[in-house]
């Protein structure tokens, strides 16, 4: 992960993409059942956005990234709204948490996982899920029409459409979006193709 990047991104006292959380975030919590608290990964959390919007409805959080100034504010954005969350660096690439999660979370992320290293890491965030547990899942794919946003770094590799779903046979697909957004992330605006998914564990 281009952890540098994200370090620069960071290092302001403004939250780059702000204290709200991301839509995503919104929609995966609406195939988790509410009951006790539950344990949740975000993987690429930034600067704690979503983690916080997880926490303040009573999950138990991990939020994971490579840029240290992100986690930070992760922290700081959770004092600020009276909730913890735990916060932890690492890359996707070499992440190996510990324990057992119910949620396993990452928006904008999972597309810094090496192609050569998606099965091995994927195998392992699986593993690591409890029964019954849910992957939500958000990352760019490959779009003829779209070109490379003008901020995007060799770190980052599209997937191709539908190549998620192949991480995760046996599993339910409880919801699959594919859509295009507009952004101006960089300074200059581009577009985007991406998909997301929840999936549920046997």
């Amino acid at each position: 992960m281009n952890e540098d990047h994200h370090q620069t991104l960071y290092e302001t006292n403004e939250f780059y993409w702000g204290k709200e959380p991301n839509d995503f975030a919104r929609r995966a919590l609406d195939f988790i059942p509410e009951g006790e608290p539950l344990r949740v990964i975000d993987i690429g959390a930034g600067e704690g956005r979503d983690s916080v919007f997880f926490a303040e409805r009573g999950f138990d959080v991990l939020a994971v990234d490579a840029a240290p100034n992100g986690l930070e504010k992760a922290t700081r954005l959770a004092k600020e709204r009276g909730v913890e969350v735990e916060v932890r660096e690492g890359d996707v690439n070499s992440l190996e948490p510990e324990g057992s999660f119910a949620l396993v979370y990452s928006a904008g992320t999972i597309q810094y996982l090496r192609p050569e290293n998606r099965e091995k890491q994927f195998a392992h965030f699986r593993e690591r899920t409890a029964p019954g547990g849910f992957h939500a899942l958000l990352t760019f794919v490959e779009d003829p029409e779209i070109p490379p946003a003008p901020d995007w770094s060799e770190n980052e590799f599209l997937y191709a459409p539908g190549e998620l779903r192949e991480y995760y046979a046996g599993w339910e697909c409880l919801h699959s979006r594919a859509f295009v957004f507009d952004d101006d992330s960089g300074g200059e605006p581009h577009k985007h193709a991406v998909e997301e998914y929840v999936f549920l564990k046997p």
